[in-house]
């Protein structure tokens, strides 16, 4: 299954998890992704920033990648952003080979114009032949920020590229900008969105096709894209609310996967909180306040209705 324009849903970004010592828990990459899966995701993206790549080795990537890709029918696209294009072409030929959808390259804080930008995602989509591209717009954390005219410069002369995924903030105009260039003749491409998923509503609201994110409730998004698609935009916003303290909470710079690990582990998708060195787990407060946003959440959950 390769990836398309036509992508739409939630495409959870998938925790790597690790055992207590710091090994892979390759035993809890199965249950994650039963539990993905379970919770409405229609496709996965593993080895992003959040899954802590650029904290593995080559040969535990694929390891990874051959993991993922093996338990589940869904589409899998794999990051494979590096310094390098050697590397980069290396780990993309292996996801590939192995069955994954498609990949994902955010570009290196390095280029500092339009043209690098465009320059560089051409290479990129030529270094890596056939493979669906997925251009990663996470300007906070790469700190490259790419315009609206350089995403569509790059997908006019990149025809492998299928999808942006969408972490821009402010980003909202950039989406309506977007889809206001493809009803002018602009090749359409799918739009999924990151950032925890605070922007949800509003984003499926400006044209996005749904959500790459990594909150441990993938089924919030997966129930927001839903009310949206049934014109429900009540509902979305009701269910959103619900969610919305602990999605903030997670939010956090520097504490965002620990809370995520936690929550995960607390719910059964995987055996352990560990994050890989460098990295700390929460410490007790962290605990007692997820705890107590946790049950305000099932409090309201069940007042709409929702387990």
């Amino acid at each position: 299954m390769r990836l398309t324009e036509a992508a739409t849903g939630v495409f959870t970004i998938a925790a790597t998890p690790f055992l207590p010592d710091g090994a892979l828990d390759l035993d809890s990459v199965d249950r994650m992704v039963d539990f993905y899966v379970a919770k409405g995701a229609t496709g996965l993206t593993i080895l992003g920033i959040m899954g802590e790549a650029g904290k593995l080795s080559a040969a535990e990537s694929v390891a990874v990648i051959r993991r993922v890709v093996a338990r589940t029918d869904l589409p899998v696209i794999v990051g494979v952003s590096s310094p390098g294009f050697a590397a980069m072409q290396a780990l993309a030929g292996e996801a590939m080979q192995a069955g994954a959808a498609g990949v994902m390259v955010a570009p290196p804080g390095t280029l500092k114009t339009d043209d690098q930008i465009a320059g560089y995602y051409r290479t990129a989509a030529a270094m890596l032949g056939d493979a669906p591209l997925v251009v990663q717009d996470f300007p906070l954390v790469t700190g490259v920020t790419i315009a609206p005219k350089v995403i569509l410069e790059i997908v006019r002369d990149c025809p492998t590229v299928v999808m942006l995924k969408h972490e821009d903030w402010p980003g909202l105009d950039k989406i309506a900008a977007l889809r206001a260039a493809e009803a002018g003749g602009a090749r359409r491409i799918s739009i999924l969105c990151g950032n925890g998923g605070q922007f949800l509503p509003e984003e499926m609201i400006r044209g996005a096709d749904g959500a790459m994110t990594g909150f441990a409730y993938p089924e919030m998004m997966a129930r927001v894209v839903a009310a949206h698609g049934d014109g429900d935009l009540d509902r979305m916003r009701d269910v959103f609310d619900a969610y919305l303290p602990l999605v903030r909470y997670e939010s956090q710079p520097g504490l965002g996967l620990a809370v995520r690990k936690y929550i995960l582990a607390r719910r059964g998708a995987i055996a352990h909180a560990a994050l890989r060195q460098p990295g700390a787990p929460l410490n007790a407060a962290g605990v007692a306040e997820v705890e107590a946003l946790i049950a305000r959440q099932e409090a309201r959950l069940a007042a709409l209705g929702l387990d």
